[in-house]
């Protein structure tokens, strides 16, 4: 299998004096037999890196090696048919005119490989992706997530050693769309290819990846396993593209080694872990998740108190937002069987050790 190189990668589009970045000056060592993912928002050149990897657009500056090759440079690109990978769309690209069979056998003819031994491999590749028996269907007579399954397979039948998936899910409904990523997880393991995935979709991320790259305005911000991209941002643009999160305002009171208190209002103060530089007095934001906030009934000594402005049942928990009387609103979840009123007082605790602090209100 492989690992992919990426070093110093630029890509702009337009003209010289009114140029787009869609990719600007990335590093990213993906290892052999990983399942990554490049994540961000619409526009952020997450697939235009995807497409650079491919082979289908020539960088303006730096290089892309896989397995110590290079295969991209502003001088020189490996055609997509050379790199030893393939690829799956958005839209699967099947063609409706052809059955499953002839789908995915249509790379081997290309190659010339002998009939017997084609099919052979057709019949693999099926297998792997559970549409054993369907190869005479059309793709009008299959659901959505079998002609993805089509796709995938004529990528696999080929015997890639990088698999590229662009957004491979988001014409799938929400259950087809979970099972499908079980499903793409096992078959990335039980294969060993190297998988790079592009989605603008947290979750998929998260439950996919070995390990995330999240970019935006065409630059990596962040580049770690699951775990590190949700707990441990490496910025306020990873901190509020990750999932939910309250960013709450707040002025340093205490500075120690590596650490310090933070006030956030009205008797409310956390010892958190300090950004380098960080003074006294400095105005910073802090990062809390929803389920990092603990809701009880108010009481003798209680922690400071807030109100319940808004409750929402979600069938596996229950979200609320919580007015402190700063007037700054917390959204919290909690367990669907622990109940509070609208306008009801509660006393509101917050883990810091999982709160994350940047500095300023615009802190990168």
């Amino acid at each position: 299998m492989a690992g992919i190189a990426i070093k110093d990668l630029s890509k702009s589009f337009g003209p010289r004096d009114e140029s787009f970045a869609a990719v600007s000056n990335l590093d990213l060592d993906i290892k052999d037999n990983q399942f990554i993912t490049l994540l961000g928002p619409s526009g952020c050149g997450k697939t235009t890196t995807l497409r650079l990897i491919a082979g289908y657009i020539v960088p303006d500056a730096g290089t892309i090696h896989v397995n110590g090759r290079l295969v991209s440079s502003p001088g020189s690109v490996v055609p997509p048919d050379g790199r030893g990978m393939g690829m799956v769309f958005q839209n699967y690209a099947v063609w409706p005119h052809k059955t499953v069979f002839e789908n995915v056998v249509f790379g081997l003819k290309l190659r010339k490989i002998p009939a017997a031994e084609a099919r052979r491999k057709v019949a693999e590749a099926l297998a792997q992706v559970n549409l054993t028996g369907l190869e005479e269907r059309y793709p009008n007579e299959l659901s959505g997530g079998q002609q993805q399954r089509v796709a995938l397979a004529r990528s696999l039948v080929v015997e890639p050693e990088i698999l590229l998936l662009d957004e491979p899910l988001s014409n799938l409904d929400a259950k087809l769309r979970e099972h499908m990523r079980t499903e793409l997880k096992v078959l990335q393991r039980r294969t060993g290819i190297t998988f790079v995935y592009v989605t603008h979709d947290q979750a998929e991320a998260l439950a996919l990846s070995d390990h995330i790259a999240v970019i935006h305005g065409g630059r990596l911000q962040q580049y770690g396993t699951p775990y590190e991209v949700y707990s441990k941002p490496a910025n306020r643009l990873v901190a509020d593209f990750m999932g939910l999160v309250n960013l709450v305002s707040g002025k340093v009171l205490e500075v120690r080694s590596g650490t310090g208190k933070i006030e956030l209002g009205h008797a409310i103060t956390l010892d958190v872990a300090l950004p380098t530089g960080t003074s006294i007095g400095d105005n910073v934001e802090v990062a809390i998740r929803p389920e990092n906030i603990r809701l009880t009934k108010p009481g003798n000594g209680s922690p400071p108190r807030a109100k319940i402005s808004e409750r929402t049942f979600l069938g596996n928990i229950s979200e609320y937002y919580a007015t402190l009387d700063s007037g700054q609103t917390l959204r919290v979840q909690t367990h669907p069987l622990q109940v509070f009123a609208v306008d009801e007082p509660v006393a509101i605790e917050i883990d810091a050790s999982h709160c994350s602090v940047f500095r300023g209100s615009a802190a990168k």
